[in-house]
């Protein structure tokens, strides 16, 4: 039940105060990986600063993971053993309690728990958007909120499932699916509400920012993703990174949200870094340059156009300064020119965080209305 405050004050006194009740968001995630376990770690550690400064509780009443398991209780589980049985890949673990219910799969924790607001999370093929595409359809069907950090549903299929969102009068949240927990969706929504967005480009591949980072150094390309498996930015098999795939899904993603387009990957004119050879870096180098794989969505007469290419930056555009794993994006506007946002594009807490902010966006509007 959401409580609205009323104050009235005359001459300075207050004379009617109601007190705001904290509102319960009821939560069901869909996975319980690296992303999932990030989010539940801040409720967790953070539920008494978002109780105090935002008015903001969540419980967590169910988890459905295909590989560790499936738990729910209708009043909330405990996230600290939640946690221990995560981080041991066996919610089996998970103790005993009166009302729990185990073994659930993802649709039927979906439809049959009491959530309001369902956090996809769960692994997704970016060709075919699932099993996360169908999750959300199921959500909004089920009449469900639904926030995902996974790419496929958004880049394939935004304009389907905001319709559907809006004619249900649901949520839909997707700010961690360009940059993590780095705002660079809301950024345009929000700050930058009112200005005219001709251009957005961005370096939205850390795995790749990394690599051609380390080939600006002295080492092989070769050797910098070997580098980078080692530590943990690239993939076993690196090709939806290196050859552009996860960042062509990206400027899809912004190209269809920001830009009000309808792009499909396919439309998206894309190379990858693979080519790029020691000769290249050097030569960029000795012209004052930085090779970066630039994600880049612009209206033109004809239209939106996408590419995902390497290109030489001057190393005073704001993207060339850009190293390592992190990320940036640039809006060019009409009131403010190049306004450009730089942060992280992945990892545990960072995108837990980007779920956060959704969450919070969604009890803000659920207070408001």
């Amino acid at each position: 039940m959401i409580t609205r405050r009323f104050v009235l004050i005359v001459q300075g006194v207050v004379i009617f105060h109601m007190p705001t009740e904290t509102q319960t968001l009821r939560l069901a995630l869909i996975g319980f990986g690296t992303v999932g376990q990030g989010l539940a770690e801040i409720l967790h550690n953070s539920a008494a600063m978002l109780a105090a400064q935002h008015n903001f509780r969540a419980a967590i009443v169910a988890v459905s993971d295909l590989l560790k398991g499936a738990l729910y209780h209708p009043d909330g589980l405990d996230i600290a053993p939640l946690l221990e049985a995560g981080r041991a890949g066996k919610l089996a673990q998970y103790p005993e309690q009166p009302g729990l219910v185990r073994g659930l799969d993802a649709l039927a924790t979906i439809q049959q728990s009491n959530a309001d607001t369902i956090i996809e999370v769960s692994y997704t093929d970016l060709k075919t958007g699932e099993p996360a595409l169908s999750h959300v359809r199921a959500a909004f069907d089920a009449g469900k909120n639904v926030i995902v950090t996974n790419k496929g549903p958004v880049a394939l299929a935004y304009k389907e499932l905001a319709a559907r969102a809006a004619l249900k009068g649901l949520y839909f949240g997707y700010e961690g699916t360009v940059m993590s927990g780095t705002p660079a969706l809301r950024l345009a929504r929000t700050a930058l509400a009112g200005c005219a967005i001709s251009e957005v480009r961005g370096i939205f591949n850390g795995t790749t920012n990394y690599i051609l980072t380390r080939m600006e150094s002295g080492a092989t390309y070769t050797d910098a993703l070997a580098e980078a498996q080692r530590m943990g930015y690239a993939e076993a098999d690196p090709t939806g990174d290196v050859e552009g795939f996860d960042a062509a899904g990206k400027v899809v993603i912004v190209a269809n949200v920001i830009l009000g387009t309808s792009l499909r990957m396919d439309d998206v004119d894309r190379t990858g870094i693979t080519a790029l050879t020691p000769a290249d870096i050097d030569a960029a180098r000795a012209a004052g340059e930085r090779w970066k794989l630039v994600a880049r969505a612009r209206r033109t007469p004809e239209g939106i156009t996408a590419s995902v290419k390497p290109e030489r930056l001057p190393r005073s555009d704001p993207l060339a300064a850009v190293g390592g794993v992190t990320n940036a994006i640039t809006y060019e506007t009409d009131m403010l020119g190049a306004v450009t946002l730089v942060g992280p594009g992945a990892g545990r807490r960072e995108t837990g965080f980007a779920i956060l902010s959704d969450l919070l966006e969604l009890a803000k509007l659920r207070t408001e209305g």
